[in-house]
């Protein structure tokens, strides 16, 4: 069942709107004023509020003012229910952060209805909330799956322009060996190694090994190895 707070130091029209209330479904808290409201909030956290502004101890702009400002106060849906019901009444408790305002006398029936239209307006921000945390979520997952992807099977986002040799030298490349040391790795002479990079540099529209680091880099290349054959540089 959802939770109503109404806070109003009008002992009767209290009783009147929580009897109203419960007789529909809620369960109804009920304050006298914003210091009492407040401390009912930070215990019991309320579903809905509906504020009188003229109370004592803390009036109601004040208690609204003080509950945006608090992390689960935020997102509340707050209902001003006052006898100021001037344009300018209007405006300023909006302002504070409100949402709806009423004018007393008040209907009790018109009251649900604000109380229940909040009440949905509620449900789907929380839904919609849920579904951009589940979609990061599902996005993060992904990603990281794609990079393990990536770590394991040293393959880039793009297909690479180039032959199976010319790959197996990029790889190379990338992590740091110098032409000595990859042709130690692949069992090719080091001439062969620098015509596949000069190959590599040319079909890639680079000009030397650092441009080549930088690209690979900035294209999102993983190596295959991170810390491959170190024991053959030492």
């Amino acid at each position: 069942m959802k939770k109503i707070l109404v806070v109003d130091d009008d002992q009767t029209l209290c009783l009147v709107l929580s009897q109203f209330l419960e007789s529909n479904g809620y369960i109804v808290q009920q304050a006298s004023s914003g210091m009492e409201a407040l401390n009912i909030f930070a215990q019991d956290l309320p579903d809905v509020i509906v504020s009188d502004v003229l109370m004592p101890e803390m009036d109601g702009l004040d208690f609204c003012r003080r509950l945006r400002g608090t992390r689960n106060g935020e997102l509340v849906p707050f209902i001003f229910l006052s006898a100021k019901g001037d344009v300018e009444d209007r405006i300023q408790g909006h302002n504070i952060g409100a949402d709806d305002y009423l004018t007393k006398p008040v209907n009790p029936k018109e009251l649900l209805a604000k109380i229940e239209s909040q009440l949905e307006r509620s449900r789907r921000t929380h839904a919609e909330i849920l579904r951009l945390i589940q979609s990061v979520s599902t996005n993060e997952s992904q990603s990281y799956k794609n990079e393990m992807k990536n770590l394991n099977t040293g393959t880039g986002p793009n297909t690479l322009p180039l032959t199976p040799a010319e790959e197996k030298v990029f790889w190379e490349v990338i992590q740091g060996f110098t032409n000595k040391q990859i042709s130690d790795h692949l069992f090719i002479s080091p001439r062969t190694v620098q015509t596949h990079i000069s190959k590599i540099l040319s079909k890639l529209c680079l000009d030397n090994r650092s441009q080549l680091v930088r690209y690979a880099f900035e294209q999102g290349y993983k190596p295959k190895n991170k810390v491959h054959s170190t024991m053959n540089m030492a």
